[in-house]
């Protein structure tokens, strides 16, 4: 089997989730040392124990808490001797509704934990990657981070925030021997999804991915150092044809609205 990831060091966010767990599962058989990041104490352990890892291999943090992030660098720093090859940013939130009829405090929690977290596990990794001359930020994004998906509204806007940031980042970065993946999926089947969003996809024949092809494509993109990937067609064409024909892709999405309006109507 091969090792692509041999002895590297690798702290994986949202690792006990349905995409995340299955990117630490191909990280480890390919030699990784792997870090799990995880909401949920109990899944954390369950996820571990079926790796076969030790306790300290992972930690349960609530990312809407500020002291999450220096929480997670500096167990993470303490288990690899202070040498993170990769952060692999894979927790997410998600929300499918009318966007005035979203808590405003879940509209905070999704930017905290797409975007803010993200952002500031990097901030606070970069300075000791930059002086090792090498490292990899792998952000996992959406395409509803390059078109804008009524209805999923916080969501979209959040991983358009990662897609800028991760793109921002990867031209800062250029020659200091750290560098930036975005990869983009479609829908994904994963446990994120509630009821009406899988009654949604039925109704509108919504293409679904499942989360171990997507984690085979996200190390895919890791082992070839690509910049950005955009998963499942004619999904990524559209992600790119929004980019320069918006109004087209307007009309493309009217029945997909009309219907999530009919979903949440009265």
């Amino acid at each position: 089997m091969s090792q692509a990831f041999e002895q590297k060091n690798i702290v994986v966010t949202g690792a006990t989730g349905g995409i995340g767990f299955e990117i630490v599962k191909r990280l480890k058989s390919q030699g990784a040392n792997v870090f799990l990041v995880s909401h949920d104490p109990i899944a954390l352990a369950s996820s571990l124990s079926e790796l076969g890892l030790s306790h300290d291999k992972g930690i349960a943090v609530d990312f809407l808490q500020p002291e999450s992030i220096n929480q997670v660098i500096t167990t993470a720093n303490q288990v690899f001797d202070n040498h993170i090859d990769t952060l692999v940013n894979c927790a997410g939130m998600l929300s499918f509704a009318p966007f005035e009829q979203t808590d405003p405090d879940l509209l905070q929690a999704i930017l905290q934990v797409n975007l803010m977290t993200p952002m500031r596990l990097m901030h606070g990794l970069l300075p000791q990657m930059k002086a090792a001359g090498q490292g990899h930020f792998v952000n996992v994004g959406s395409t509803f981070g390059s078109i804008g998906f009524g209805f999923f509204a916080a969501y979209s806007a959040s991983k358009f925030g990662l897609r800028g940031l991760s793109e921002a980042l990867r031209r800062e970065l250029e020659g200091t021997g750290v560098k930036v993946t975005y990869v983009a999926p479609r829908a994904v089947k994963t446990p994120l999804n509630s009821d009406k969003v899988y009654t949604f996809a039925k109704k509108t024949k919504m293409n679904m991915d499942e989360p171990t092809w997507v984690a085979e494509q996200v190390v895919s993109a890791m082992q070839q150092n690509k910049k950005d990937v955009y998963l499942g067609f004619p999904e990524k064409l559209f992600a790119r044809l929004n980019g320069f024909l918006p109004r087209l892709v307007d009309g493309g999405l009217r029945d997909q609205m009309k219907q999530a309006r009919e979903l949440f109507k009265g």
